[in-house]
């Protein structure tokens, strides 16, 4: 995935741990709220800050939109995660940024500008 697609709407198959811990790893970079849907079927949305892997038991922590604090909830109880919020970082990256430098530059130095 390269730095100008967005993950906004991706709501990939997580088949096995190595799937999941790659979706988690995503879901961590990801500038906008994810669902997380659990294995009792309720579903946690918000923004997904922190994921450890290398414990026992491997968790993430999310801050949901409908409660106060963080959250934590554990690898094993995932069973799938949804990209479902606005990506606010979505054409804000430095390629993206460069480009839009030069346009303005190439602009501002042409005949009758």
């Amino acid at each position: 995935m390269t730095d100008e697609k967005s993950l906004e709407g991706w709501a990939p198959e997580i088949p096995d741990a190595a799937t999941l811990a790659e979706v988690v790893d995503r879901a961590f970079d990801y500038r906008g709220d994810v669902t997380v849907m659990l294995d009792d079927g309720r579903e946690l949305v918000g923004y997904l800050f922190n994921r450890t892997r290398d414990v026992a038991e491997p968790f993430v922590q999310m801050f949901e939109r409908e409660n106060a604090g963080p959250s934590r909830v554990p690898y094993a109880r995932i069973r799938a995660i949804r990209f479902t919020g606005r990506d606010t970082a979505a054409g804000n990256s430095y390629a993206a940024w460069l480009r839009s430098r030069e346009a303005a530059k190439a602009a501002s130095s042409s005949p009758g500008a």
